[in-house]
């Protein structure tokens, strides 16, 4: 069942993104090009998707716990660190230059567009380069 609710939810997304327009790189470095061609409207998506979740929060941490699960898993961090700073200053310039997010690009490899499979394959690049610095730079634990 828990495959199933997360499949419907990823559908939902794409399908949301998709809809938007969110899929096509041009619109999202449209926004970004303010002294151009700009284009407000991923303002909008970005603004429904906020009151979407707002209302969705209220309701889901109304509950004693979730539907599907034991507790609520909620991050508890509340530092802002180089790795938070930098990992989304690599996000944002990645995404004003490619004009993807990892949430556009899955959705639009449905396109079957070069551009998506490059993006993608570097997205993926860069997340498993990222946790074998991230594992490098751990402190090994002292031989017994």
């Amino acid at each position: 069942m828990h495959l199933i609710l997360v499949y419907l939810v990823g559908v939902i997304f794409g399908t949301g993104i998709v809809v938007s327009g969110m899929a096509n790189p041009a619109k999202v470095i449209n926004f970004f090009d303010v002294a151009g061609s700009w284009d407000p409207s991923l303002a909008f998506v970005m603004g429904g998707a906020l009151v979407t979740t707002a209302i969705g929060y209220r309701l889901v941490f109304g509950r004693a716990r979730p539907l599907f699960e034991g507790k609520f898993n909620v991050p508890t961090a509340r530092n802002l660190d180089a790795r938070l700073l930098g990992g989304s200053a690599v996000f944002g310039i990645g995404w004003g230059i490619a004009g993807f997010c990892p949430g556009g690009a899955l959705p639009a490899l449905g396109t079957g567009r070069w551009e998506v499979f490059a993006f993608t394959a570097a997205m993926l690049v860069g997340i498993f380069g990222a946790r074998a610095l991230q594992n490098l730079s751990r402190p090994k634990p002292a031989a017994a």
